[in-house]
């Protein structure tokens, strides 16, 4: 499998991935049903986002981006989905891990790429969380996570990258979730008004 720049031409495949509006909300923030592939497009036109395909053997099979915040120093995986013929192979596992090793090498010209990455996800996704956990990422302390949604239209799950044998017990039930990782809302910006609240602002409702 390979991890590839998006390409946009490919934004009705990945739009017509979330198959209720329920899922677009808890997927990307948006509001309504069926998703406009022209948003799936324009997301990765932001400066501060990296939008990525998980891509095997030419078949597409996952979609994520990294939201960047170089003063934070901070990334945020965000509006992560497996195609929904693809889930329950390990797929959104291991798209979080190639995202995960891509933010570790995106830092500013000549310095080391970013070991601050965090996601954050609907409270309601458990499938989502327990995919998370797996590819090694654990909830921020409680203080954090209180500070971080304040202002937020969820009281969101804050995960931080623990690094290999720091997240927990591995749940094999959850290898792949659907669609949990949403953002909607402004790359770099935890507090920024989104542009379409409702799952993700922030970017981590997946599905995975």
């Amino acid at each position: 499998m390979d991890l590839l720049p998006f390409d946009p031409a490919h934004a009705a495949v990945v739009a017509g991935w979330a198959a209720s509006s329920r899922e677009v909300a808890m997927w990307c923030g948006h509001r309504g049903f069926p998703l406009p592939p022209e948003v799936v497009a324009g997301w990765g036109t932001a400066g501060d986002v990296r939008a990525r395909m998980l891509v095997q053997e030419g078949t597409l099979l996952g979609y994520g981006e990294l939201w960047i915040d170089e003063e934070a120093g901070e990334i945020e995986l965000a509006r992560i989905i497996v195609a929904p013929d693809a889930r329950d192979r390990g797929i959104g596992r291991r798209l979080v891990r190639e995202l995960t090793a891509l933010a570790r090498l995106t830092g500013p010209a000549g310095e080391p790429g970013h070991t601050a990455i965090f996601m954050r996800v609907h409270p309601d996704n458990d499938r989502a969380l327990r995919c998370y956990r797996q590819a090694d990422f654990v909830p921020v302390g409680d203080g954090q996570a209180a500070q971080w949604n304040a202002g937020q239209p969820v009281e969101y799950v804050w995960l931080r990258y623990a690094g290999p044998g720091d997240a927990g017990p591995r749940d094999a039930e959850a290898e792949d979730a659907g669609s949990g990782s949403g953002g909607s809302g402004d790359a770099g910006s935890r507090d920024a008004g989104p542009e379409d609240i409702g799952a993700g602002d922030a970017r981590s409702d997946d599905t995975v």
